[in-house]
């Protein structure tokens, strides 16, 4: 059987763009590859993908002269989770808490990681997990 490498993008869907993109950039320090009136794309790590996606701007295939995605858009709280460097988690507390951004909850795993949870101005919510969380991880 063919074998799945890795989840290469992750995508939020969000009401007000440019707010989030305000946020990820400012208070989450990510910059992006790519902007367009209704998305942006962001650099996680130098392996993954962030997508932002204006709600609703998805709804219709896209069309362009290399080929097509099919439709797609999301709606709720989603979760994300980061993965930081153990060493680095005080620092994130830290950051989030200069930037007014309250932690809703903290949770030490059974394998030693520590995840730190709060969420976007959209309400998704976004985890800072350091290693011990999953047996990959």
């Amino acid at each position: 059987m063919p074998r799945l490498n890795r989840i290469l993008e992750t995508a939020l869907y969000v009401d007000d763009l440019d707010r989030a993109a305000a946020f990820y950039e400012t208070k989450l320090g990510l910059a992006p590859m790519l902007r367009t009136r209704t998305l942006v794309a962001y650099d996680v790590g130098g392996r993954n993908v962030l997508l932002l996606f204006l709600r609703g701007a998805s709804l219709e295939t896209q069309l362009s002269e290399t080929g097509s995605i099919p439709p797609h858009d999301g709606a709720g709280p989603l979760h994300v989770a980061f993965a930081v460097d153990a060493a680095e988690l005080p620092a994130w507390e830290e950051r989030l808490a200069q930037h007014g951004i309250p932690v809703e909850g903290r949770m030490s795993w059974n394998r030693g990681g520590v995840s730190l949870y709060f969420r976007d101005p959209d309400g998704h919510l976004l985890e800072l997990a350091t290693p011990g969380l999953w047996p990959n991880f």
